[in-house]
């Protein structure tokens, strides 16, 4: 019983520094329902593109609502991350392409557009993360 009140004390007298957060991932404008829509994050340099998503430190999928659709990572330590999203409209977990160009949704966190002079990299695409934060990701179709 005395350990429990003293680990209470030393808690309340000397707070310990949030180590990590939460990033919420917004996406809007997506040209249907269909499929999922899959979240990718990176926290390494170099690690963008990755068509593979062999790269990314945490991946999930989340549902579609009315052409949105967003997603919560959790207990993310505090650092620098990108972002990646793909409308997966067939849920296959792949970015589909017809000849060269991507016939599936996608977008890189700080990328309005994309295209082959605006090419997303990890330094390009990442932010600082310290606190809870939400960011919405711009759809791109090609």
């Amino acid at each position: 019983m005395k350990k429990l009140i003293l680990a209470s004390l030393m808690t309340f007298l000397y707070p310990q520094e949030i180590d990590s957060v939460s990033l919420t991932v917004h996406v809007e404008g997506l040209r249907n329902q269909k499929g999922h829509v899959q979240f990718a994050i990176y926290n390494k340099g170099g690690s963008i593109p990755d068509m593979h998503y062999q790269q990314c430190f945490r991946i999930e999928i989340a549902m579609i609502a009315d052409n949105s659709s967003s997603y919560t990572f959790g207990n993310i330590p505090k650092g620098q991350y990108a972002v990646n999203i793909l409308h997966d409209e067939n849920k296959n977990g792949k970015i589909d392409k017809g000849f060269i160009l991507p016939v599936e949704g996608f977008g890189y966190s700080n990328f309005s557009h994309l295209g082959f002079l605006n090419r997303p990299n990890f330094k390009k695409s990442s932010f600082e993360l310290k606190t809870d934060t939400t960011i919405t990701v711009d759809i791109n179709y090609l």
